[in-house]
């Protein structure tokens, strides 16, 4: 398992092994379905009748721990009326991860591929709140995903913040902007000055892993992410030793984890929590006592955004998980159909909340 930090490593496996799909990976219908998996053949009606009350009485026992999970972080579909009331007299802002909370979670990372509802709702969403995505994906990928115009993109987990041209000006007199070639203003980027050592690093990866079958290099400008979703399990430690073979020559760069994902970006002090401060300062909101940031991820990258959150005192971080994990969010969503339901409730009520029925807040895109 990779490190947060450096390229120290102990035993490589998939993250967020609960103890029940542990269990499950020595169960009969498990063997017998990942035997077959790769021929297209799965047919539950081989398996005994010893071998289907295992799996159903597994089943429970998930259900039963996420059940217990659920009373110490609460559905936010079901707190949302005390969240709302709370909120009267302040400013909600909401913040959004992408995979895993706007979309599911594919194992193509090409066709991870927001519904049209879910565009919808975060558009009027928009209308009556300041509205920010944050992803770890680069933020033309983002952009082209979300297809929503007049946003705030800050891919690589914040290290490329933009903006539309002349936005930001209209909120804030003294921000500093440039803007690139497509005329987009860029707020913020850290770590521009890593781009030339990324891209050869890149070369260098997708040189190493070309014959690993399933493993993909995603070019996020200012990070690299290396998929093994659709790797198979014998060849994950192979995998591994030749990521961190090529990274012990740059040592200016470390590895995270994510969703069947190695990251690899700059060890800057640079995460999606201080994109969440970032953007609240730009806007002119991070001092302020009123405002209430909402932000709903899935990932251990967001952990970060629900911290500072936390730290603030006022707030509501949301994770999105149908298993019970270790976290610093304060409510739950199930997964990406209840995170709709749950922008679908709150637009509602921010045009019955608003006198005229609608807002002149700007959306604002943070894109994991």
């Amino acid at each position: 398992m990779f490190l947060d930090t450096g390229v120290a490593r102990t035993k490589f496996s998939r993250p967020n092994q609960t103890p029940w799909i542990r269990r499950l990976r020595c169960c009969p219908c498990y063997l017998f379905r990942r035997k077959h998996r790769r021929n297209g053949f799965v047919n539950c009606g081989f398996l005994s009748p010893v071998s289907r009350s295992l799996v159903d009485a597994l089943r429970n026992d998930r259900e039963a721990a996420y059940r217990s999970w659920l009373e110490k972080r609460p559905s936010a579909l079901k707190t949302i009326d005390c969240m709302l009331k709370a909120a009267k007299g302040k400013k909600i802002v909401v913040f959004l991860d992408y995979d895993g909370t706007l979309s599911p979670i594919v194992d193509n990372p090409d066709r991870a591929f927001m519904t049209r509802k879910m565009r919808e709702a975060v558009k009027q969403v928009s209308k009556y709140f300041p509205t920010a995505i944050i992803s770890g994906r680069s933020t033309d990928k983002v952009k082209e995903f979300v297809r929503l115009q007049n946003l705030y993109y800050a891919g690589s987990h914040g290290m490329d913040i933009m903006a539309p041209k002349e936005s930001v000006s209209s909120w804030n007199s003294h921000a500093h902007l440039t803007l690139d070639r497509k005329g987009n203003e860029v707020l913020f980027q850290p770590a521009k000055k890593f781009l030339p050592m990324i891209q050869e690093m890149i070369a260098r990866i997708q040189k190493e892993i070309v014959k690993i079958q399933g493993a993909r290099v995603e070019d996020n400008k200012f990070c690299v992410s290396v998929h093994y979703r659709q790797v198979k399990e014998e060849d994950l430690e192979m995998l591994e030793q030749k990521v961190v073979s090529v990274l012990q020559d740059y040592p200016d760069f470390r590895i995270t984890r994510g969703k069947m994902v190695i990251e690899i970006r700059p060890s800057i002090e640079w995460n999606k929590g201080s994109a969440l401060e970032y953007l609240l300062e730009t806007l002119g909101l991070k001092d302020s006592s009123d405002v209430l940031p909402l932000y709903i991820g899935d990932d251990r990258t967001d952990e970060d955004a629900f911290e500072v959150i936390r730290k603030r005192g006022q707030g509501y971080p949301i994770i999105v998980s149908s298993i019970p994990k270790e976290t610093r969010a304060l409510h739950s969503l199930r997964d990406p159909s209840q995170v709709l339901a749950f922008l679908e409730r709150l637009a509602r009520w921010g045009k019955a909340s608003s006198p005229s029925g609608r807002c002149s807040n700007r959306i604002c895109a943070l894109a994991d």
